[in-house]
């Protein structure tokens, strides 16, 4: 990443990119001094925003000090009339850290009362909340469900960690170490799209993980699917200009900009994909989607001492083949297929049959390839009669990889 002197602005390549960190009211508010710092030191230009409650846990200042421009901490006291509009627009990225209870409840509900709040709402930029709290207050369901909001919008959240809290009992709540907050604001700031836009303005649906399927309150039918190469193909695309939707099984966390749409089973992937697709350019189906499912799950739980129960299995929809059959004219198309034998001609083999642009075929009994592996080697095989071999990779490299082959395939636009 380029770093320079600059005022900042979204969407400039070869400038210092501009980070608004705001500080919440909590304990941990002392931690956000030090990730100022680091933030600084790697060369980003970072507007603190406390808010008022936050002035009583850490001093103006000492972000006065260490920041890129003095602190800001009221809607009516500052030189600029509309001051959260101007942060929002100049922000490459928001950092809250910590987010309180508070912060993430009014912020999932799209309340905007002060200066920090009115600035996250009024940017466009990807935002990263860090949240610290107590156990008790952490696990609370009305917490988990904003934050599931705030994740459903784009949200990057980073979550707390296991430790020390204030009080001096132990357990989930206190902040994500300072350096783990600094190194995910620093990859996404490389991921935003001011260098290779090639799908700007793109609307790109990917699917993501395995799915459930149940067989009694308590058991379901899976695979080894972690979702990793189909949030990486998700990041990707954004990284590149694109709108991207991700229909995913699992809590992975996105880039900011990215829309989340969580479901669960085959059925619940199919109705949400195929929602979705109705106005995408581009569907990248990488989840891996049960082929069966139970018959009939039971309401209550099935217990040995009833013997072994008589499972019968169903098929699932094909939602690919379906989105061979529906899709708009000049809309790409892209399938996955993961295989332990003949990979080749099984890809091949289903290329034709669902009707798809390419189909990206990779041996998953391979050492470091596919499944809950950071690493991934395929070949993507196009409609056009070509083979693309891409060798063992990051799951990063091989998404650019097919989104390479997906530009090439779209209509000029």
């Amino acid at each position: 990443m380029t770093m320079g002197t600059t005022e900042g602005g979204r969407g400039m390549s070869g400038r210092q990119p501009f980070v608004v960190l705001g500080v919440s009211a909590g304990i941990a508010a002392y931690k956000a001094v030090e990730v100022c710092r680091r933030l600084v030191d790697a060369g980003v230009y970072v507007a603190p925003v406390l808010t008022e409650r936050a002035t009583r846990f850490v001093g103006r200042a000492t972000f006065d000090a260490l920041a890129s421009e003095p602190v800001q901490a009221s809607l009516w006291d500052e030189p600029s009339p509309i001051p959260h509009t101007r942060l929002g627009q100049r922000a490459d990225l928001v950092l809250v850290v910590p987010a309180t209870v508070d912060l993430l409840g009014r912020y999932a509900a799209g309340l905007a009362d002060d200066l920090l709040t009115t600035t996250l709402v009024a940017t466009a930029a990807p935002v990263v909340v860090c949240p610290a709290m107590h156990t008790e207050m952490w696990e609370h369901p009305a917490v988990q469900h904003n934050l599931e909001v705030l994740r459903s919008r784009g949200v990057t959240v980073v979550p707390p960690e296991e430790g020390r809290l204030a009080g001096g009992d132990s357990g989930s709540g206190r902040l994500a170490d300072p350096e783990v907050i600094v190194a995910t604001v620093l990859d996404l700031l490389a991921a935003e799209p001011v260098g290779q836009a090639d799908l700007a303005g793109v609307r790109v649906v990917v699917s993501a993980g395995g799915t459930r399927e149940p067989i009694d309150p308590v058991r379901f039918i899976t695979n080894r699917s972690s979702g990793k190469q189909g949030h990486a193909l998700a990041d990707a695309a954004r990284r590149r200009g694109a709108e991207v939707i991700l229909v995913t099984t699992t809590d992975r966390p996105v880039s900011g900009g990215v829309v989340v749409e969580r479901v669960e089973t085959a059925a619940e992937m199919e109705a949400a994909v195929l929602d979705r697709a109705r106005h995408a350019d581009v569907v990248i189906m990488a989840a891996a989607v049960a082929d069966f499912r139970p018959k009939v799950a039971t309401d209550t739980k099935l217990h040995k001492v009833d013997g072994i129960p008589d499972l019968v299995l169903e098929a699932t929809a094909d939602i690919l083949a379906e989105l061979g059959r529906s899709r708009r004219d000049g809309q790409v198309l892209v399938g996955f297929a993961a295989e332990t034998d003949q990979v080749g001609e099984r890809a091949a083999a289903k290329l034709a049959a669902k009707g798809v642009d390419l189909m990206v075929a990779n041996d998953v009994s391979a050492p470091g390839v596919g499944f809950d592996h950071d690493t991934n080697e395929v070949t993507i095989f196009g409609a056009d009669g070509s083979v693309a071999p891409v060798a063992l990779s990051s799951k990063a490299a091989v998404a650019d990889a097919v989104l390479d082959r997906v530009s090439a395939l779209l209509p000029p636009r």
